[in-house]
Order: structure tokens, then sequence, then C-alpha cells
């Protein structure tokens, strides 16, 4: 087994805590994807139409290239909501898209159609909880996709109809430039405050949490 098939181990133990006793992989070279502009230019990472989680004017910002169909998105998850709920006040999470499974695009456009409800984590939740049974690589399930969206509360018949809305369409062209333009190749790519891990992995993205908040606390 090489580095790129490792399993993702304390995420996956606690992502089963919360969507059922799965495993979880990840196909990963062991390297987030450095940033490839200046840590002056915010605005790439975070855009005024990316969901936020958490205070939104907390001091530490972890930005999330994620994709619905990811199964390392799904196992990291838990571990991103632990450490909301750890900083409450010093950390917020930023959501970006990074559709690069078949029929990704489709699942963005369910989330971009929940915020416009006011349900967007709840969808969230629900659509990460049912991904193996609708995020199948190569034969997707959408229909399964609006159940579980469905079953958190989403107005299915609103939503199909926001679905081709030019508002939804221009959120997903811009995070997909920026992809580009930051170098994102694999989901997840965190960055904290604009700083990529050296490491992949769940104590890496906490313990470079645990750094920013340390110098935001301490006026730096």
């Amino acid at each position: 087994m090489n580095r790129r098939q490792t399993i993702i181990i304390s995420a996956a133990a606690a992502a089963a805590a919360i969507f059922g006793a799965s495993a979880f992989y990840y196909d990963r070279s062991g390297r987030n994807a450095q940033v490839g502009v200046g840590l002056d230019s915010s605005d790439v990472f975070v855009r005024p139409h990316s969901p936020v989680i958490g205070k939104a004017d907390a001091p530490v910002t972890i930005v999330e290239f994620f994709d619905p169909s990811c199964e390392a998105c799904r196992a990291f998850y838990p571990t991103v909501k632990n450490i909301l709920a750890q900083y409450p006040e010093d950390v917020r999470l930023v959501l970006r898209y990074a559709a690069f499974h078949e029929g990704s695009d489709q699942a963005v456009g369910i989330l971009e159609a929940a915020r416009k409800q006011d349900l967007f984590e709840p969808v969230l939740e629900a659509l990460l909880a049912a991904q193996p049974e609708w995020a199948l690589h190569g034969n997707p399930n959408l229909d399964r996709a609006w159940q579980a969206a469905a079953s958190a509360g989403l107005d299915v018949e609103r939503a199909r109809g926001d679905l081709s809305s030019a508002e939804i369409a221009s959120a997903l062209d811009q995070d997909t430039k920026d992809v580009k333009t930051l170098g994102v190749e694999q989901t997840p790519t965190f960055f904290v405050n604009g700083k990529s891990m050296e490491t992949f992995g769940p104590q890496q993205l906490l313990s470079l949490v645990e750094s920013e908040v340390t110098l935001t606390r301490q006026g730096g």
C-alpha cells in the first residue's frame, strides 16, 4: 500500500461516530497544495458567496476546498466540526467547491439551493451522511442525494427551480477558477489563514489551527 492509498484512521473513527460504522479511504500524496499567491490575496481564498460555518468574524479562517462526493471530505468533516466546537470564538470554516467527481456539480447546486432556504448546514450533513448511497463514482445517483436533502427539510421543488439561477452558476464558476489559481488538485485541501499544511492529516490540521489561534490571541 502506497502513501496515496493510506487509510485515514483517526478521521474515519470520528466520522463513524456520526455517520455510522463505515470505513473511509483517501487517495492523497501526503502533501496539501501549496499556496500559489501571496497571503494578501485573501479574495482568492474567501469570496463573498462562500458559505461560512462558525462565527463570521472569527480571526482564524479554515478554508476547505471540498467535493460533496469526496470520501475524504466526509471523513474529515467531524474533525473540522470538533475544531469549531473547541474554538467557537476563534475559528470559522469557509467552504469552497472543487467539483472533481462526476455529478458533484449537481450536488453543489443542491447545497447552494439549500443555502437560499437557510438550510445549508443540515443539508450538507444529510448529503455527507448519505454519501455512500448516492456518490457512486462513475455512476452517481442524484435522486438519492435529493432524497437526503429533502430529509433535512429542503423544499425540493423550490430548490430544483433555483438550480438554473445565474447566482449558483457564478459561484461554482468562480470557485473553479480559484481552484486553478491556487493549484488545488485534490480534496479536501485546507488553508488556515492562507497557510497550507506541510503534510496531510487530521492532527496536522489541528496543529496548524492551534498555532494560528495562539498567534491571534497574542496579537500576532
